[in-house]
């Protein structure tokens, strides 16, 4: 498989991270560059891990998941947008410590809910005999750049637009996991 078609599948899988990242930046009252960092690599981390293991267990792994995954997706990510989005309509607690940071418990939840479909791209790695090795560390490193930058683009616009733009980004987590939940009902066209 060509570079530039692991690169494009690394950017597809890279967009719910990218709209979680944003949805972080957006908590940011100041820009923090070792959070942003931690964000951008949990999230690249586990979009390389998910292929891996889905490398790995090839067909057996899609088969146990591939029922539930969608419904895990969508628990995790609306649970997350519903509580970002109570915590912005609630009592602005701005000088509590750590008012701004969504907590790693939080951020690995959200790394894990928007990296479950990426399993699925390492069994049609098996399926294809891509070299893994190389297609996880493109989707990692993209993954990372792209989540680094949505970072940054949402802390620009949480500084200037704080309330609405976590709501958003609540709403967006939201939408994300009903996304993931009807594309795999069958619902919508992936």
């Amino acid at each position: 498989m060509p570079t530039i078609a692991i690169v494009l599948i690394a950017l597809g899988v890279a967009a719910d991270a990218f709209a979680a990242s944003m949805a972080s930046g957006v908590r940011m009252r100041r820009l923090h560059w070792g959070r942003a960092v931690l964000v951008a690599g949990t999230f690249g981390f586990f979009q390389a891990l998910m292929p891996l293991i889905g490398w790995a267990l090839a067909s057996r792994f899609a088969e146990l998941v591939a029922p539930v995954d969608h419904w895990i997706a969508f628990g995790l990510l609306a649970l997350l947008g519903v509580r970002m989005i109570q915590e912005a309509l609630g009592p602005d607690d701005e000088d509590g410590p750590g008012a701004e940071w969504m907590g790693l418990r939080r951020l690995l939840l959200l790394g894990v809910a928007t990296s479950i479909d990426a399993a699925a791209v390492g069994v049609s790695f098996a399926v294809l005999d891509v070299s893994i090795l190389g297609a996880v560390a493109i989707i990692g490193l993209v993954t990372f750049v792209v989540s680094l930058l949505a970072v940054l683009v949402g802390h620009g616009l949480g500084n200037r637009f704080r309330t609405p733009a976590e709501i958003i980004g609540g709403a967006v987590l939201i939408v994300l996991g009903t996304r993931i939940l009807l594309e795999h009902l069958g619902v919508l066209a992936s």
